[in-house]
């Protein structure tokens, strides 16, 4: 039997084409058009946010954006993700959420090489490593995705967007676990730019004082979300501020290392209270072996709590339905008894693509701000890496499973398609909201996705028509 992915095959072939100009308008076309339309959607949204013009202010803004997390994504990912995901389907798809992983290690590992290179600020190095290595696995590559197969001319066939929106969100937990563990502590702020510290100290002396200064940040906070449009970073996660507390703006990870030998229990007391570890404290009954007593603490203290989101809720839900053949045909199918809910769900999905476009064009129009200390050099480090560096990579990775042979040796063109896409996008946009979560870098994430998302669309579009050319000659 003919192997699934010739990669290596296709890439000569598609090279060939290219140099021979065979079919390259076509492919031009292919790859172009889909991205224009993202531009043209995102450009009104910028358009509509204009102060001169104002249909889209800040607290329509936010309404869309919350619409689009909260009903139009999930009712989207329920739809398309129901009808398609089977058990069968999962031993298949298996890769999917590995080759997200695979993505994520090896841009983080390559991030340490450009922030070795790039040289930021110290109290930014973790931070460039997570920029670079964290892409978008969310709501660009559906508006890509859903771009590509509006129209009867896309490579793909008739059920383009529901199997392309089921491979997406088949992987949507995994991009949440990574983000909500590993980016949540790799993002946290250090000790030395840690503001709460000074909030602490205040309140030992005089606790008055502290409670006026918390009542006027607090102030600050509310005349800036009635008067400023939301953040790029709260595109993804917009009741990130809701989330934010003092216990996740605290260097967790770097007080619980400086003191290696004291009980977790009396780290965790100090770490709700804000304060330093005492070794007067008193530790537990039963010796418990020291790196259990980290792990244990980090695992209690990592919110993850908030990674059950309305998209992933409905991820599981799809899974659990598509599961069950009885269940799954009480929904979808033609002659399904509750056919009409998820028709319902599908209407409202619909709107997914040109709300987030919308959304997320609106945020931008703020511009990069005026606050970043990351620097030019690391912000081109981080950008150019992201988008230009890792896609190769990325066409490795998909190869080298080929030859492994762990891809399944039936699947569609939009199965190839979206394993390249994944390693493809700019820094996630979720991985900002982190920051803001976090208290830390919220103003250097803003501008680095703001530039990213600007100069995306040329190195996109090329992508987009070399992967084109990878997966119309394999079979």
């Amino acid at each position: 039997m003919k192997s699934f992915f010739q990669l290596g095959a296709a890439m000569k072939v598609a090279t060939s084409l290219v140099a021979a100009g065979e079919e390259l308008p076509y492919m031009v076309e292919l790859s172009v058009v889909p991205v224009m339309k993202v531009l043209t959607m995102c450009g009104l949204g910028y358009v509509l946010a204009q102060p001169k013009i104002r249909i889209i202010g800040p607290e329509a803004a936010k309404l869309l954006i919350k619409l689009v997390f909260a009903l139009f994504l999930p009712c989207l990912i329920f739809t398309e993700l129901g009808q398609s995901v089977t058990l069968s389907n999962m031993r298949d798809w298996w890769f999917i959420p590995v080759n997200v992983m695979l993505s994520a290690i090896i841009g983080c590992l390559v991030g340490v090489v450009v922030a070795l290179i790039c040289r930021p600020p110290p109290q930014f190095f973790k931070f460039t490593v997570v920029m670079t290595g964290i892409g978008n696995t969310g709501f660009l590559p559906l508006g890509i995705i859903g771009a590509i197969c509006h129209g009867q001319s896309n490579p793909f066939g008739p059920k383009c967007n529901s199997r392309g929106v089921a491979y997406v969100a088949f992987s949507q937990w995994v991009s949440a676990i990574i983000i909500y563990t590993f980016v949540y502590h790799m993002l946290e702020p250090p000790e030395e730019y840690y503001e709460v510290v000074v909030s602490s100290a205040i309140a030992v002396d005089d606790p008055e004082a502290a409670s006026h200064s918390m009542s006027s940040k607090d102030d600050d906070n509310n005349i800036g979300q009635v008067s400023l449009m939301p953040s790029v970073t709260s595109v993804e996660w917009p009741d990130v501020n809701d989330a934010q507390n003092e216990e996740s703006r605290t260097p967790l990870l770097a007080r619980i290392f400086r003191y290696p030998s004291l009980p977790s229990q009396t780290i965790a007391v100090n770490m709700l209270e804000g304060g330093g570890a005492s070794p007067r404290s008193n530790g537990p009954c039963i010796a418990e072996p020291q790196v259990l007593r980290k792990m244990r603490v980090v695992a209690e203290k990592t919110p993850i709590q908030h990674m059950l989101q309305p998209p992933i809720i409905a991820s599981l839900l799809a899974i659990v339905v598509g599961s069950f053949p009885n269940t799954s045909s009480l929904l979808f199918g033609d002659d399904a008894p509750l056919a009409w809910i998820t028709d319902s769900l599908t209407i409202l999905g619909a709107a997914l693509i040109p709300s987030v476009m919308l959304g997320l064009g609106s945020t931008l129009s703020e511009g990069p701000g005026q606050h970043s200390n990351l620097g030019l050099r690391t912000m081109v480090g981080i950008s150019f890496t992201r988008l230009v560096v890792l896609p190769p990579l990325g066409i490795g990775v998909v190869h080298l499973a080929a030859k492994l042979g762990v891809l399944p040796a039936s699947h569609d063109k939009m199965y190839l398609f979206v394993l390249l896409l994944q390693h493809s996008m700019p820094t996630s946009i979720l991985a900002g909201g982190m920051t803001r979560l976090r208290g830390f870098a919220e103003h250097e994430a803003s501008a680095l996705l703001f530039w990213q998302h600007v100069f995306a669309v040329v190195p996109i579009a090329i992508y987009i028509m070399l992967y084109l050319q990878i997966v119309s000659t394999y079979i």
